[in-house]
């Protein structure tokens, strides 16, 4: 319902407090802007509420249930393991308490910045409703806004699925006991996340992707070596296959009929992950009111600049479709930051944009893969390394995954790299520094790297163009 009270002006209006709007309310209300910041949820955005922080903390419990498991490898005796998912659970809540509870208490210093807790609605250009938490509602206007409000757990209409009660990225974070057959729709980042932590929780898990490889955006080594990996780990997977329908059945169990290569089957779990991508949150602001308008997806267009085709309204983050990590929030942050605190000409033109997936070992990936560099017509030549080969790996018995960079043959410059090895979010981010400099293969390859670390196989892996 829209508000008859007189609107109140700010300078500034930010919706959501997630890794963009946050730091950028924080700047405008120390440049002396009065600002308004809305959340209608908990302070800090997917990232710390519901996505990088709640989720690589129950990571680190699987990892150390699967080395516990592995302990004889090493010469320890352990006994039995068993994981208590309640404690896993708590720990993750203590540590999202404390990064939301230190978010909310950042923005509250700010003498000029207003925390609402509320959800906000366009009531017009740069006018809104926003319905308090606390019940009622306040009128508010702005020259500026921002449109931080992010994205939700994607759900599609598969026959029965409103009928079971199953998980999506969200509410699985919640689960007080390990799931006896874990069933996981869809082969991403998040599926693969979710499906690798619980397998080593103890459940049964069953992976349905729809493509004919796992994060089929890699290439296709990547792919099948994840697979293979997965595999390995007792994961079931099942690409180039589709739920068709989902069913409770008998002891509460759920049943998805899945149609694949070889026909219809059936999968029966006790649980039900949905990880098949996310929505756009923009269909929750009745954009219709200040004349922005949406792709055919829900993502509000932006230029380079993070403007829309609205004066004066901005929107950074999930929610204009750009790639969904936290970096690329934060970025359009500084974007928008640069350009009307300090004057400045910064685009999100050529970005390198870096990204890791936190299955073990890790996938960290930046620039292009070899498949989109060969489609472009580039020139190139292609270094890989097993970690079989790489010294620290094996000195600590991790050995799956390799190395792999992509290089322009005429000027020896890196267009991209995928590491798929121990800790391969830190290792690529060397070679996006590399990339950033503009420096050639042959610098790191001759560099001089400590021993015995990770990063010195990066000498190795260049010298593999030479051999």
């Amino acid at each position: 319902m829209i508000s008859a009270q007189r609107p109140e002006f700010f300078d500034a209006v930010v919706i959501g407090t997630g890794q963009g709007g946050k730091p950028l309310a924080a700047d405008l209300a120390r440049a002396g802007w009065r600002t308004a910041i809305i959340e209608r949820g908990r302070v800090g955005g997917t990232c710390v509420v519901c996505g990088c922080t709640p989720t690589k903390t129950m990571v680190a419990s699987a990892r150390v249930a699967h080395l516990a498991r592995r302990a004889a490898d090493y010469g320890v005796d352990v006994g039995s393991v068993s994981v208590d998912m309640e404690v896993v659970r708590a720990r993750q809540r203590d540590i999202v308490d404390s990064w939301s509870e230190g978010s909310r208490k950042g923005l509250e210093r700010h003498a000029s910045l207003e925390l609402i807790m509320g959800e906000a609605r366009f009531s017009g250009v740069r006018e809104f409703d926003v319905a308090l938490l606390t019940g009622g509602s306040r009128s508010l206007t702005a020259d500026h806004v921002f449109i931080n409000a992010g994205a939700r757990p994607a759900i599609p209409s598969i026959p029965g699925l409103g009928a079971v009660p199953y998980l999506d990225s969200t509410s699985i974070l919640e689960l007080g006991e390990v799931p006896g057959h874990l069933v996981v729709l869809g082969g991403g980042f998040i599926g693969l996340e979710f499906g690798q932590m619980f397998r080593r929780f103890g459940a049964d898990v069953t992976l349905i992707e729809k493509s004919t490889r796992l994060v089929s955006r890699e290439d296709e080594d990547v792919s099948d070596a994840i697979r293979e990996i997965f595999q390995q780990d007792g994961i079931d997977v099942l690409t180039e296959s589709e739920a068709t329908a989902v069913e409770a059945v008998e002891d509460g169990r759920i049943r998805v009929t899945v149609s694949g290569p070889g026909g219809e089957t059936r999968v029966s779990g006790t649980h039900l992950l949905v990880a098949l991508g996310r929505d756009s949150n923009a269909d929750t602001l009745n954009l219709e009111a200040t004349g922005l308008s949406t792709d055919s997806r829900g993502w509000i267009s932006v230029n380079e600049r993070c403007e829309t085709e609205v004066e004066g309204i901005w929107a950074l983050g999930d929610i204009t479709g750009a790639p969904p990590f936290t970096h690329t929030a934060y970025d359009d942050y500084r974007v928008i930051r640069t350009n009307l605190l300090e004057d400045g000409q910064r685009t999100t033109a050529d970005r390198l944009l870096p990204y890791a997936v936190f299955i073990d070992p890790q996938l960290g990936r930046v620039g292009l893969t070899e498949r989109e560099a060969r489609e472009r017509g580039r020139d190139i030549r292609v270094a890989e390394l097993p970690m079989t080969r790489v010294a620290r790996a094996l000195e600590l018995d991790e050995t799956r995954g390799f190395m792999k960079a992509v290089v322009d043959a005429s000027t020896n410059r890196i267009l991209g790299a995928a590491v798929l090895g121990i800790e391969g979010g830190e290792l690529v981010a060397v070679l996006q520094l590399a990339m950033m400099g503009d420096l050639p293969y042959t610098a790191l390859r001759d560099a001089v790297l400590a021993h015995p670390t990770l990063a010195e196989s990066i000498n190795n892996l260049f010298m593999e163009l030479d051999a």
